[in-house]
Protein backbone atom coordinates (compact mmCIF):
# COMPACT_ATOMS: atom_id res chain seq x y z
CA UNK A 1 0.00 0.00 0.00
CA UNK A 2 2.81 2.42 -0.23
CA UNK A 3 1.67 3.27 -3.64
CA UNK A 4 -0.81 5.92 -1.44
CA UNK A 5 2.45 7.79 0.52
CA UNK A 6 1.77 10.49 3.16
CA UNK A 7 -2.12 10.49 1.35
CA UNK A 8 -2.68 7.27 2.95
CA UNK A 9 -1.05 8.49 6.73
CA UNK A 10 -3.04 11.56 6.18
CA UNK A 11 -6.64 9.54 5.83
CA UNK A 12 -5.62 7.43 8.79
CA UNK A 13 -4.42 9.97 11.15
CA UNK A 14 -7.26 12.09 10.19
CA UNK A 15 -9.79 8.56 11.08
CA UNK A 16 -7.81 8.31 14.17
CA UNK A 17 -8.20 11.85 15.41
CA UNK A 18 -11.80 11.24 15.00
CA UNK A 19 -12.51 8.26 16.91
CA UNK A 20 -9.99 8.68 19.83
CA UNK A 21 -10.50 12.21 20.57
CA UNK A 22 -8.64 13.32 23.66
CA UNK A 23 -8.01 9.49 24.42
CA UNK A 24 -9.37 5.89 24.36
CA UNK A 25 -10.69 6.30 27.95
CA UNK A 26 -12.50 3.14 27.82
CA UNK A 27 -9.11 1.07 27.35
CA UNK A 28 -6.88 3.36 29.40
CA UNK A 29 -9.24 2.40 32.45
CA UNK A 30 -9.78 -0.78 32.44
CA UNK A 31 -7.27 -2.87 30.91
CA UNK A 32 -3.92 -3.50 32.93
CA UNK A 33 -0.54 -1.74 31.66
CA UNK A 34 1.27 -4.43 30.10
CA UNK A 35 -1.30 -6.66 28.60
CA UNK A 36 -0.76 -8.61 25.48
CA UNK A 37 -3.63 -10.01 23.10
CA UNK A 38 -3.45 -12.08 20.20
CA UNK A 39 -6.47 -11.19 17.47
CA UNK A 40 -8.11 -12.95 14.66
CA UNK A 41 -9.81 -11.53 11.80
CA UNK A 42 -12.96 -13.50 10.33
CA UNK A 43 -15.16 -13.14 7.54
CA UNK A 44 -18.45 -13.02 8.62
CA UNK A 45 -19.85 -13.13 5.10
CA UNK A 46 -18.73 -14.18 1.37
CA UNK A 47 -16.89 -11.43 -0.65
CA UNK A 48 -14.00 -10.04 -2.10
CA UNK A 49 -11.11 -8.84 0.70
CA UNK A 50 -9.30 -5.41 0.47
CA UNK A 51 -7.67 -3.00 2.95
CA UNK A 52 -5.50 -5.23 4.50
CA UNK A 53 -2.40 -3.10 3.91
CA UNK A 54 -4.51 -0.16 5.09
CA UNK A 55 -5.20 -2.04 8.21
CA UNK A 56 -1.75 -2.82 8.92
CA UNK A 57 -0.95 0.39 8.67
CA UNK A 58 -2.89 1.93 11.19
CA UNK A 59 -1.65 -0.20 13.64
CA UNK A 60 2.00 1.12 12.29
CA UNK A 61 1.07 4.66 13.00
CA UNK A 62 -0.29 4.17 16.59
CA UNK A 63 2.16 1.47 17.31
CA UNK A 64 5.08 0.41 15.08
CA UNK A 65 5.64 -2.64 17.53
CA UNK A 66 2.33 -4.26 16.82
CA UNK A 67 2.43 -7.45 14.67
CA UNK A 68 0.45 -7.75 11.52
CA UNK A 69 0.07 -10.89 9.65
CA UNK A 70 -1.92 -11.15 6.66
CA UNK A 71 -3.42 -14.60 6.14
CA UNK A 72 -4.82 -14.02 2.46
CA UNK A 73 -4.20 -10.90 0.03
CA UNK A 74 -6.32 -8.08 -1.56
CA UNK A 75 -8.65 -9.67 -4.10
CA UNK A 76 -9.46 -13.00 -2.44
CA UNK A 77 -12.93 -14.48 -2.60
CA UNK A 78 -13.49 -14.61 1.02
CA UNK A 79 -15.82 -17.09 2.55
CA UNK A 80 -18.43 -16.81 5.85
CA UNK A 81 -15.49 -18.02 8.89
CA UNK A 82 -12.33 -17.72 6.67
CA UNK A 83 -9.48 -16.15 9.26
CA UNK A 84 -8.32 -13.46 7.27
CA UNK A 85 -5.22 -12.01 9.19
CA UNK A 86 -3.95 -11.77 12.94
CA UNK A 87 -2.62 -9.01 14.90
CA UNK A 88 -0.36 -9.34 18.21
CA UNK A 89 0.36 -6.42 20.32
CA UNK A 90 -0.46 -4.13 23.32
CA UNK A 91 -3.61 -4.89 24.52
CA UNK A 92 -4.47 -1.05 24.60
CA UNK A 93 -2.86 -0.27 21.37
CA UNK A 94 -4.56 -2.76 19.43
CA UNK A 95 -8.02 -1.39 20.61
CA UNK A 96 -7.23 1.87 20.06
CA UNK A 97 -6.79 1.03 16.40
CA UNK A 98 -9.48 -1.48 15.78
CA UNK A 99 -12.52 0.34 15.32
CA UNK A 100 -10.29 2.25 12.52
CA UNK A 101 -8.76 -0.41 10.97
CA UNK A 102 -12.07 -2.12 10.76
CA UNK A 103 -14.21 0.52 9.27
CA UNK A 104 -11.52 1.06 6.57
CA UNK A 105 -11.14 -2.95 5.65
CA UNK A 106 -14.73 -3.33 6.10
CA UNK A 107 -16.11 -0.39 3.25
CA UNK A 108 -12.79 -1.12 0.64
CA UNK A 109 -14.19 -4.68 0.78
CA UNK A 110 -17.58 -3.81 0.35
CA UNK A 111 -16.66 -2.14 -2.74
CA UNK A 112 -14.23 -4.60 -3.82
CA UNK A 113 -17.07 -7.00 -3.64
CA UNK A 114 -19.54 -5.02 -5.26
CA UNK A 115 -17.24 -3.90 -8.36
CA UNK A 116 -17.04 -8.08 -8.61
CA UNK A 117 -20.64 -8.79 -8.91
CA UNK A 118 -20.94 -5.68 -11.33
CA UNK A 119 -17.78 -6.88 -13.44
CA UNK A 120 -19.11 -10.81 -13.63
CA UNK A 121 -22.27 -9.50 -14.94
CA UNK A 122 -20.93 -8.28 -18.23
CA UNK A 123 -18.49 -11.34 -18.76
CA UNK A 124 -18.03 -12.06 -22.36
CA UNK A 125 -18.45 -8.58 -23.54
CA UNK A 126 -16.43 -5.81 -24.01
CA UNK A 127 -17.70 -3.60 -21.41
CA UNK A 128 -15.23 -2.17 -18.88
CA UNK A 129 -17.02 -1.74 -15.46
CA UNK A 130 -15.90 1.67 -13.90
CA UNK A 131 -16.42 4.22 -10.83
CA UNK A 132 -17.32 7.94 -10.99
CA UNK A 133 -15.80 10.48 -8.61
CA UNK A 134 -19.43 9.79 -6.14
CA UNK A 135 -16.68 8.91 -3.45
CA UNK A 136 -16.60 9.75 0.24
CA UNK A 137 -14.85 12.92 0.94
CA UNK A 138 -11.11 12.51 1.80
CA UNK A 139 -11.37 8.60 0.93
CA UNK A 140 -11.25 8.98 -2.60
CA UNK A 141 -7.87 6.76 -3.07
CA UNK A 142 -8.62 4.00 -0.91
CA UNK A 143 -12.23 3.45 -2.60
CA UNK A 144 -11.11 3.79 -6.18
CA UNK A 145 -8.30 1.06 -5.35
CA UNK A 146 -10.76 -0.86 -3.81
CA UNK A 147 -12.57 -0.80 -7.18
CA UNK A 148 -9.89 -1.68 -9.15
CA UNK A 149 -9.32 -4.80 -6.59
CA UNK A 150 -13.05 -6.01 -7.70
CA UNK A 151 -11.72 -5.85 -11.07
CA UNK A 152 -13.09 -3.09 -12.28
CA UNK A 153 -11.51 0.32 -13.65
CA UNK A 154 -10.91 3.96 -12.40
CA UNK A 155 -13.10 7.01 -14.51
CA UNK A 156 -10.94 10.65 -13.43
CA UNK A 157 -9.55 10.52 -10.11
CA UNK A 158 -9.92 14.79 -9.97
CA UNK A 159 -11.12 17.40 -11.84
CA UNK A 160 -7.78 17.75 -13.29
CA UNK A 161 -7.65 14.58 -14.39
CA UNK A 162 -9.94 14.71 -17.95
CA UNK A 163 -12.38 17.10 -19.52
CA UNK A 164 -16.37 15.30 -18.90
CA UNK A 165 -18.69 18.06 -20.65
CA UNK A 166 -22.04 17.63 -18.65
CA UNK A 167 -25.18 19.37 -18.61
CA UNK A 168 -24.36 22.47 -16.59
CA UNK A 169 -21.70 22.62 -18.58
CA UNK A 170 -23.29 22.79 -21.69
CA UNK A 171 -25.42 25.14 -20.47
CA UNK A 172 -23.18 27.48 -18.61
CA UNK A 173 -20.93 27.17 -21.99
CA UNK A 174 -24.57 27.91 -24.68
CA UNK A 175 -23.95 24.32 -26.57
CA UNK A 176 -22.24 21.41 -26.56
CA UNK A 177 -20.45 22.71 -29.91
CA UNK A 178 -19.23 25.81 -27.82
CA UNK A 179 -17.83 23.92 -24.65
CA UNK A 180 -15.60 21.34 -27.00
CA UNK A 181 -14.52 24.12 -29.21
CA UNK A 182 -13.04 26.17 -26.39
CA UNK A 183 -11.78 23.07 -24.63
CA UNK A 184 -9.64 22.36 -27.90
CA UNK A 185 -8.78 25.86 -28.07
CA UNK A 186 -7.48 25.82 -24.42
CA UNK A 187 -6.72 22.64 -22.84
CA UNK A 188 -3.58 20.18 -23.43
CA UNK A 189 -3.57 18.41 -26.09
CA UNK A 190 -3.17 15.10 -24.21
CA UNK A 191 -6.43 15.62 -22.15
CA UNK A 192 -9.28 13.35 -23.96
CA UNK A 193 -12.82 15.84 -24.45
CA UNK A 194 -16.01 13.83 -22.79
CA UNK A 195 -19.38 15.00 -23.54
CA UNK A 196 -22.04 14.16 -21.71
CA UNK A 197 -25.68 13.46 -23.96
CA UNK A 198 -29.12 12.96 -23.31
CA UNK A 199 -30.81 13.08 -26.97
CA UNK A 200 -29.98 11.98 -30.48
CA UNK A 201 -29.57 15.66 -31.20
CA UNK A 202 -26.77 16.02 -28.54
CA UNK A 203 -24.98 13.27 -29.74
CA UNK A 204 -24.91 14.20 -33.09
CA UNK A 205 -23.50 17.36 -31.89
CA UNK A 206 -20.99 15.71 -29.57
CA UNK A 207 -19.85 13.87 -32.45
CA UNK A 208 -19.51 16.63 -35.26
CA UNK A 209 -18.18 18.81 -32.68
CA UNK A 210 -14.82 15.95 -32.66
CA UNK A 211 -15.37 14.57 -28.69
CA UNK A 212 -13.48 11.48 -28.03
CA UNK A 213 -15.72 10.06 -25.22
CA UNK A 214 -19.35 9.94 -25.30
CA UNK A 215 -21.49 9.32 -22.25
CA UNK A 216 -24.86 7.98 -22.61
CA UNK A 217 -27.09 9.65 -19.83
CA UNK A 218 -29.94 7.52 -18.22
CA UNK A 219 -31.03 6.10 -21.87
CA UNK A 220 -33.01 3.29 -22.73
CA UNK A 221 -31.13 0.11 -23.65
CA UNK A 222 -33.02 0.51 -27.11
CA UNK A 223 -31.43 4.03 -27.33
CA UNK A 224 -28.12 3.02 -26.34
CA UNK A 225 -27.86 0.69 -29.01
CA UNK A 226 -29.05 3.13 -31.22
CA UNK A 227 -26.67 5.27 -30.36
CA UNK A 228 -24.01 2.61 -30.13
CA UNK A 229 -24.77 2.23 -33.94
CA UNK A 230 -24.70 6.38 -34.93
CA UNK A 231 -21.31 6.28 -33.02
CA UNK A 232 -19.76 3.52 -35.45
CA UNK A 233 -16.16 3.61 -33.74
CA UNK A 234 -15.65 7.58 -34.03
CA UNK A 235 -15.48 8.03 -30.64
CA UNK A 236 -15.49 5.54 -27.03
CA UNK A 237 -18.70 5.29 -25.98
CA UNK A 238 -19.56 4.90 -21.77
CA UNK A 239 -23.58 3.92 -20.56
CA UNK A 240 -24.29 5.57 -17.10
CA UNK A 241 -27.62 7.02 -15.07
CA UNK A 242 -28.20 4.40 -12.36
CA UNK A 243 -26.56 1.81 -13.74
CA UNK A 244 -26.20 0.05 -10.33
CA UNK A 245 -30.29 -0.32 -10.94
CA UNK A 246 -29.97 -1.40 -14.29
CA UNK A 247 -29.57 -5.13 -15.53
CA UNK A 248 -25.67 -4.53 -16.43
CA UNK A 249 -25.43 -7.83 -18.95
CA UNK A 250 -27.85 -6.22 -21.31
CA UNK A 251 -26.58 -2.51 -21.37
CA UNK A 252 -23.14 -4.45 -21.96
CA UNK A 253 -25.01 -6.20 -24.70
CA UNK A 254 -25.50 -2.59 -26.39
CA UNK A 255 -22.10 -2.25 -27.30
CA UNK A 256 -20.86 -0.05 -25.04
CA UNK A 257 -17.12 0.38 -24.27
CA UNK A 258 -17.81 1.62 -20.57
CA UNK A 259 -20.64 1.44 -17.96
CA UNK A 260 -19.88 4.01 -14.97
CA UNK A 261 -21.65 2.99 -11.64
CA UNK A 262 -22.19 5.39 -8.99
CA UNK A 263 -23.10 2.92 -6.42
CA UNK A 264 -19.78 1.12 -6.32
CA UNK A 265 -18.61 3.93 -3.93
CA UNK A 266 -21.42 6.38 -2.99
CA UNK A 267 -24.19 3.60 -1.09
CA UNK A 268 -21.87 0.54 -0.81
CA UNK A 269 -22.53 -2.34 2.13
CA UNK A 270 -19.81 -2.71 3.93
CA UNK A 271 -18.34 -6.42 4.28
CA UNK A 272 -18.80 -7.99 7.79
CA UNK A 273 -15.56 -8.70 9.26
CA UNK A 274 -14.65 -8.89 13.01
CA UNK A 275 -12.27 -9.40 15.36
CA UNK A 276 -11.39 -11.44 18.02
CA UNK A 277 -9.03 -11.34 20.98
CA UNK A 278 -7.03 -14.14 23.22
CA UNK A 279 -5.62 -13.31 25.78
CA UNK A 280 -1.54 -14.04 26.54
Amino acid sequence: MNIYGNMLDDIILNALREDVGTGDITTETTIPEGRMVHGLYRAKENGVLCGLGVTERVFQLINPEIEFRALMADGANVKVGDIIAEVHGPAGDVLTGERTGLNLMQRMSGIATRTAEAVKQVEGTKAKICDTRKTTPGMRILEKYAVRVGGGTNHRFNLADGILIKDNHIVAAGSITNAVRSARANAPHTLKIEVEVETFEQLDEALAAGADIIMLDNMSTADMKKAVEIVAGRAVVEASGNMGDRNLAEVAACGVDLISIGALTHSVRALDISLKFTIE
